[in-house]
């Protein structure tokens, strides 16, 4: 199969999990893809990455431990991340050396809780975020992986049923519940969401459910209307494992969205060059540098 532009291996996609989850979540995703380029890597603390304990406690260092995956992308990067996986994804998409590759951009309930602390409105959400994070966190600092599990879920679980695992599922998510505490805190770290969200200029699709945590939901909203020409799905009976439980209703739209970059990177190649000039650019990364954003001091690792 050629890629998405009609060339072979023109453009990957690569796809972020959530936490306590792995790159397997995207299996659907892969097959729906075909023979496209496709990577979906294990985030560090998960997966096959769950080995050791130095793990990074800021989404750019999540984006340096990618590093070998992300280099076997060669041409333009179609970026799709869940939760977690979402935050480290928008930080690729706005403040990255791949930034300048991105062709799109697909958010399904993003945790970037840090962009709700700044409107009166929706700081109550943020408060309620990072709560949720001390008590998880605290958790596992005292030893209680399984009760840091049990409020994890509880809390994504939304107005939603819980979700029912496994008990090999469950052990596997206690066994890694470790890493939670950082990817809070690389989460709350994160300052200038509104600002680089601005600075997008690549075709978003932001995803989100109707029975997920409403912080998630309220995230959504505010991407959608700082994110220049953002396109926006809903799906009211889903929750914030949407992507799994969902698969169906969302990978058409993934594609969809896929599909439309390249076109749309086809018009602006035959917009502004030549023929002689359209056929080198093609082989060049999408996009355009974006700004640097500002970290704080988080809380709880003091």
């Amino acid at each position: 199969m050629t890629g998405l532009d009609g060339t072979h291996a023109a453009a990957s996609v690569v796809a972020l999990h959530c936490s306590l989850g792995s790159g397997r979540q995207w299996t659907k995703l892969a097959g729906a893809l075909g023979g496209t380029p496709f990577m979906a890597p294990d985030i560090s603390g998960y997966g096959v990455a769950a080995c050791g304990r130095d793990w990074p406690r800021t989404l750019d260092g999540e984006i340096a431990r990618l590093e070998p995956w992300l280099a076997k992308a060669k041409g333009p990067i179609h970026l799709v991340g869940h939760s977690y996986g979402g935050a480290i994804a928008f930080r690729l998409a706005t403040t990255s050396p791949y930034s300048q590759r991105i062709r799109s951009l697909t958010l399904i309930e993003p945790v970037l809780p840090t962009l709700l602390r700044d409107g009166s409105a929706d700081v109550r959400l943020y408060d309620r975020f990072a709560r949720i994070a001390q008590v998880v966190s605290q958790d596992i600092f005292d030893g209680a992986a399984l009760e840091a599990v049990e409020a994890f879920t509880a809390f994504w679980a939304g107005s939603g049923p819980r979700e029912q695992f496994s008990p090999s599922g469950r052990l596997r998510m206690i066994e890694q519940a470790d890493k939670l505490p950082y990817d809070f805190n690389a989460a709350l770290d994160l300052d200038g969401v509104a600002a680089a969200a601005r600075s997008l200029r690549v075709p978003t699709l932001l995803v989100s459910g109707g029975l997920s945590p409403y912080v998630t939901q309220r995230i959504v909203a505010k991407l959608a209307a700082i994110i220049d020409g953002a396109e926006v799905r809903h799906l009211p009976a889903a929750g914030h494992m949407l992507p799994v439980t969902h698969a169906e209703r969302v990978n058409p739209e993934i594609l969809q969205h896929i599909w439309r970059a390249e076109e749309l990177a086809k018009l602006e190649l035959a917009a502004c060059a030549g023929p002689t000039e359209a056929a080198a650019a093609a082989a060049q990364p999408a996009g355009s540098a974006r700004p640097h954003l500002v970290f704080r001091r988080p809380s709880f690792w003091e």
